[in-house]
């Protein structure tokens, strides 16, 4: 690929801003100045370890990016939105660098939890893909009673608008005074409001609700509502191995 868009893909940049960095000579491979932006780079040879520096500091070759988000309640699971806060805003990162991310599935605006942002749309496709049955789980605190035959619905699959897959329901605790039960459900569809329709179907509420997991990527709980982090490299592999 071309010089200016290797570096325009890494964040430094648009296309025009790049080239005038690579003309003011401020891009080094391999200790060399090279000033010509079209100058061309093989993939193979940034993975195995080519130098490539800008104004002094090295740049870190990375194919694709993945984020892990704690989504805040309150905000819209989209790139962009005239009608408020969206989850790319939690990401302080130039528009260049967020030109291709994208959330991984959607998230109510109302719920919170793990949100996988990346721009390799092979893996999102292959998370997102209703032939995969890939577990999504959620903790929520739902207003009603839990019961061993809701545990018995939810395994059988709920007839909603469509006919739910069979998911598995795991009660956390009772409240009996209160009139509220803690569980964690598992899915493995990602309908409009599932979770909320499937609680509806068996006469009860959900009142919060948080996903925990989703595959193999377990929601890392040093992580503040609206914090995020990039993904480990195992992180990665785990999601690759769905």
């Amino acid at each position: 690929m071309r010089l200016d868009k290797y570096l325009s893909g890494q964040g430094f940049g648009t296309r025009s801003e790049v080239k005038k960095l690579i003309k003011s000579g401020a891009v080094f491979i391999n200790e060399v100045s090279v000033c010509d932006a079209g100058f061309q780079i093989r993939e193979e040879d940034l993975e195995n370890g080519i130098s490539v520096s800008v104004q002094g500091k090295e740049v870190g070759y990375k194919a694709h990016r993945y984020y892990m988000l704690n989504k805040p309640a309150g905000c819209l699971t989209a790139t962009e939105d005239a009608r408020g806060k969206t989850v790319m805003d939690f990401l302080p990162l130039s528009a260049p660098e967020k030109r291709k991310l994208c959330p991984v599935g959607r998230l109510d605006k109302d719920t919170e939890g793990l949100l996988l942002i990346t721009d390799d749309g092979d893996l999102a496709h292959r998370l997102l893909s209703p032939k995969r049955h890939v577990d999504k789980c959620y903790f929520a605190v739902i207003e009603g009673i839990v019961t061993e035959e809701d545990v018995e619905k939810f395994a059988e699959g709920l007839e909603l608008s469509f006919q739910a897959l069979p998911a598995r329901l795991k009660i956390l605790e009772v409240d009996a005074e209160k009139k509220e039960s803690r569980i964690e459900v598992t899915i493995q569809e990602g309908k409009y409001h599932q979770v909320k329709r499937m609680f509806g179907a068996v006469g009860k509420k959900v009142v919060y609700l948080k996903r925990i997991s989703m595959g193999n990527l377990v929601l890392d709980e040093t992580l503040k509502p609206g914090e995020y982090r990039e993904l480990r490299r195992e992180e990665v592999e785990l999601l690759e191995a769905e």
